[in-house]
Parts: structure tokens; sequence; C-alpha cells
């Protein structure tokens, strides 16, 4: 205890989308610069690059406010697609500038079928620790974040 540890964190999360097809679910992940209307963010946009190719940047950006001391902080990061697969339905992305204390992070989100029909989202990721941070907290809140994304997809689509 209280050693650094200089290993990467690596997680995973999955939602099932028993009724909604992997192209309903693709549109939505490689909406790269949308992501605002999938999750809760206050905004994303394109800041550079070509839509659907590496290279694309985006800026993410919320609002956070301080439970005790009830202020806010505008969170923040600037995201690029490293890689990017409509055919495998499949993105990979890295933060490269942030203010919230990442200093290597790379996501991969994949869309996959299942037998039973529907789909599901992974997003896997790999990141050098963050201060203030467990692994444990990141991967709830991946967790957390994809199944807001569900959600939506539900209903913009009208599925249960």
């Amino acid at each position: 205890m209280g050693e650094k540890s200089d290993e990467r964190w690596k997680g995973k999360a999955v939602v099932e989308l028993a009724d909604t097809n992997t192209e309903v679910a693709w549109s939505v992940i490689e909406d790269f610069c949308n992501i605002h209307k999938w999750m809760s963010l206050d905004t994303s946009y394109q800041q550079e690059g070509t839509l659907g190719k590496p290279g694309l940047i985006r800026y993410c950006a919320s609002t956070i406010v301080d439970e005790v001391k009830k202020t806010p902080t505008l969170k923040w990061a600037k995201e690029k697609v490293l890689a990017i697969d409509p055919v495998e339905r499949s993105l990979s992305y890295e933060v490269i500038e942030n203010n919230m204390g990442f200093k290597f992070y790379v996501a991969t989100l994949k869309v996959l079928s299942r037998e039973e029909g529907g789909c599901k989202i992974e997003w896997g990721f790999v990141c050098d620790p963050v201060e203030g941070w467990t692994v444990e907290g990141l991967e709830s809140y991946v967790e957390s974040s994809l199944q807001i994304i569900k959600k939506n997809i539900q209903l913009a689509y009208n599925t249960p």
C-alpha cells in the first residue's frame, strides 16, 4: 500500500441491446463528434480532420459541480480517432489533451452482433493511472456512460 504503480490500467464494459440492430448502434458510435447527443456531456464537436477518418479530432466538455464546495468546473478533452473500421464496426481513439488528469488513454468501441438478435457495444480502454481515480472508478464511469448510451439509443429508436 502507498506504492506508486507504473502499470497501465485496462478495463472493459459491455452493454447488450437485444432489440437494436448493429447498423443503428454503429451509426451512434461512428458519429464521433456528436457523442454529446448520446451521453452526459454538455458539448462535443469536430475540431479538425475528416469525419469517418483517422486523425479526426473532437472537443468534448461538461461542467461538473463539486458536491462539497458547490462550485462548477469545466472538464474537457480533445480526442483523436486512431482507427475506424465500418465493416468491423470498430473505432479507436486517444485523449490527446485534457484537464482531467489523463496522460495516456486509448479506447476502442466495438458494435457486435448477438446470436440471439440485436447487438452489444463493447468499450475497452487502456490508460496510465490517473491521479484522483482508481481503475475501478474509471471502469464504473465507462460502464455508466455505456448504460446512458444504451438508454438513449433505445429512446431514440423506440426499442425496449
